[in-house]
């Protein structure tokens, strides 16, 4: 069975994912299969809770995300 593997980010603390997370979770993506980082710039090489959802992928699975610019820059 294929899964959604849901990842959002922020680049500052300060900033919230809420909006994000409701997009994903509205999209079908499960709350587990769901993975955000908090105050971590698209343009640094380690993410770790993008490199969380990379790992959960198996054949056939979808990453999904709000928007192209929060996988990286």
């Amino acid at each position: 069975m294929t899964k959604l593997i849901g990842y959002a980010r922020v680049s500052t603390r300060q900033q919230s994912t809420d909006r994000q997370q409701a997009d994903l979770l509205a999209a079908g993506v499960r709350r587990d299969d769901l993975h955000v980082d908090h105050g971590v710039s698209g343009a640094r090489a380690s993410r770790p809770q993008f490199d969380r959802a990379l790992r959960a992928l198996i054949d056939g699975d979808t990453l999904v995300i709000t928007t192209l610019d929060r996988l990286g820059r």
